[in-house]
C-alpha cells in the first residue's frame, strides 16, 4: 500500500495542481487529504472543483468546520473570502466527517482525533511551538490504535514512531508554508521554503516508510493573486516560507 497523503491545501490551486501532478508519476495506491481544503484569498471555487471529481477520502479541518457553521460576521478573513465564492454543489461536497480510516490501520484527522484545532506533533508553551514528545503524542492518541495516523493542521512536514509501532504523520502543507496564529496564544508556524509539501507513506513489513516530497510550482502568481485579494500576508509567506 502507497499512500499520497495531503494537508491544508488552502485554496492554492496551483500549488495542487503541481502536486496532483507529481503523485501521477509515483504509481501510489491511495490519496488522501487531511482538510483545510478551500479557505484562504486564492481560489477556492476552482480548487474545489479540481477536488470533487477525483473523490479522495477527505477529513474536515478546522477550516470546513467554520465554513460550515460559524454567521458570517464570525468568520476570519480567509473563511469570508472563500465563503463568497463557494457555489452551492462546493458546500455541499464541504460536509466530510472529523475522523475517517479509509483502509486497515490508517486513521486521518485533521488537528487530534478529539479536536480539530489542537496541535497533534508539536506543543505549545512559553517559548512557543516546539515539536511534542513522544509521551504527549501517545497521550493525545490514546484509545487510537490504528498503525498509521496521519494529520494536518501545523503545516509542519514531521513523523514520529511511537514504541508501540504506531507511526504518526504530518506531510507538511500542500498551500500556505506559514502563518500566524492566535489561539491558544499568539505564535508563528513557518517551513522556511515557499516549495509545495505532500508525503507518501508505504508500508512494509515492519512499519510505515515515509517519502518526503517537496514540489516547486508558480509561487510568485500566487502571491500575486494573493496581494491583489488584500492579503500581504499571505503573499509574503507563499513567496518565501515565513511569516
Amino acid at each position: 500500500m502507497r499512500i499520497a497523503v495531503l494537508a491544508d491545501i488552502h485554496g492554492n490551486l496551483g500549488a495542487l495542481d503541481a502536486v496532483l501532478a507529481d503523485i501521477e508519476l509515483r504509481h501510489v495506491d491511495l490519496t488522501v487529504n487531511l482538510g483545510d481544503t478551500v479557505s484562504g484569498p486564492l481560489q477556492p471555487s476552482e480548487t474545489a472543483d479540481r477536488l470533487m471529481p477525483l473523490e479522495f477520502p477527505t477529513v474536515s479541518g478546522n477550516h470546513e468546520r467554520q465554513l460550515l457553521t460559524l454567521d458570517r460576521e464570525r468568520m476570519g478573513a480567509s473563511d469570508l473570502f472563500a465563503a463568497a465564492r463557494l457555489k452551492p454543489d462546493h458546500w455541499n461536497w464541504l460536509i466530510f466527517p472529523r475522523i475517517a480510516k479509509p483502509a486497515e490501520g490508517v486513521y486521518l484527522c485533521h488537528g487530534t482525533p478529539d479536536n480539530d484545532v489542537d496541535y497533534l506533533l508539536e506543543t505549545l508553551d512559553e517559548s512557543g511551538c516546539r515539536p511534542a514528545s513522544r509521551i504527549e503524542v501517545m497521550e493525545r492518541l490514546a484509545g487510537c490504535p490504528s498503525s498509521l495516523i496521519l494529520c494536518g493542521h501545523t503545516h509542519l512536514p514531521r513523523c514520529v514512531q511511537l514504541a508501540d509501532g504506531r507511526t504518526v504523520l504530518n506531510p507538511g502543507c500542500v498551500g500556505l508554508q506559514a502563518y500566524h496564529a492566535n489561539w491558544p496564544q499568539p505564535h508563528v508556524i513557518e517551513s522556511g521554503s515557499p516549495l509545495a509539501r505532500y508525503a507518501i507513506a508505504e508500508e512494509s513489513a515492519k512499519a510505515w516508510l515515509i517519502e518526503w516530497i517537496q514540489v516547486e510550482y508558480d509561487w510568485e502568481a500566487a502571491a500575486r493573486l494573493a496581494e491583489a485579494n488584500g492579503r500581504p500576508d499571505w503573499a509574503k509567506a507563499l513567496r518565501t516560507g515565513t511569516a
